[in-house]
């Protein structure tokens, strides 16, 4: 069995002696079981197009060829802290950078071990000498902790190269703001409305009410028109008043004068007189000495009437 790379031949082998002759160290193989072996090639290096590889086995085998695509795994990192803390609902952006890949490399996302859909973040690469570098940009809204991780493989890779980072999600803080709004428009509004029941009211009462000013013109001419009627009414002449000095001899005939609600009246003499005397005989009768009422001869009391008007 011989190994041909790049058209040339590099190691041949000798299945009943297990012999392995190699042209380099760079070349090498050993046998597995079920007579298959494994052809190792050591430090390649990445030329421009893939190297045919032909395996050449003496009898009716033939030879079966192959192509060597040289790969490169570079690096894969997520850009800043590996603890980020954000509120909850808020949006949380992670950005993750692989260097130095051929090709370019494939990258994805995981939340909490679960792949996340293409559609939420984007993947852009540029060309950097011979190699490739990728940024891929993951957006999300956060809802609670979360372990996120990034990806980046090529074929020839077994498992892929990964990055992680936490997210860590905290309570946001009570929004009043909608809650201080309906309330201070719920007070505005009852305020409003109880104003206006308020002007209402006092409308009301007022219109009820007379004016304070007509009030008192239509007292004033009440008081007036009752005035003029009793000036009118009691304006007389007293006939039964004696002024001072005089005898009693100068009237004798006049009795004394009344003004009651009904009007104006006189009384008859005699009846003062009987009065007088009847009050001196009891104030006698009773010890008392103080001074007597006088009544003139003719039986008529001096006194006087005021006239208020």
């Amino acid at each position: 069995m011989t190994w041909d790379v790049g058209g040339l031949m590099v190691l041949t082998l000798f299945q009943n002696t297990c012999q392995v002759i190699s042209s380099s160290e760079q070349f090498s193989a050993r046998f597995l079981c079920n007579d298959c072996v494994e052809f190792t090639i050591n430090n390649v290096t990445r030329s421009g197009d893939p190297s045919p590889v032909i395996c050449r086995v003496l009898g009716e085998y033939g030879f079966k060829t192959a192509h060597i695509y040289i790969q490169e795994s570079g690096t894969v990192n997520i850009r800043g802290e590996n603890v980020t803390v954000a509120q909850q609902g808020q949006q949380v952006e992670f950005q993750c950078v692989t260097s130095a890949w051929f090709p370019i490399a494939t990258v994805k996302w995981t939340e909490n071990g679960r792949a996340v859909n293409s559609s939420l973040y984007n993947t852009t690469s540029m060309a950097d000498g011979d190699t490739f570098n990728s940024i891929s940009i993951l957006k999300f809204q956060a809802v609670r902790n979360t372990t996120v991780e990034c990806q980046a493989s090529v074929s020839s890779l077994t498992s892929p190269q990964f990055s992680s980072a936490f997210l860590v999600v905290v309570s946001r803080p009570t929004d009043w703001t909608v809650l201080i709004a309906v309330v201070v428009s719920i007070g505005g509004f009852a305020l409003l409305v109880l104003l206006i029941l308020g002007i209402i009211f006092c409308y009301k009462r007022r219109k009820e009410q007379p004016n304070y000013q007509d009030e008192r013109s239509r007292r004033a001419r009440m008081h007036s028109q009752m005035s003029g009627g009793n000036a009118a009414e009691q304006s007389y002449e007293n006939a039964g008043y004696l002024p001072e000095g005089s005898t009693s001899n100068t009237q004798t005939s006049v009795p004394p004068s009344r003004l009651t609600d009904s009007g104006f009246s006189q009384e008859n003499a005699s009846k003062v007189s009987e009065v007088v005397d009847d009050v001196n005989t009891n104030q006698a009768r009773d010890g008392y000495s103080g001074a007597h009422i006088n009544v003139g001869e003719s039986g008529v009391r001096k006194h006087r009437h005021v006239t208020i008007v």
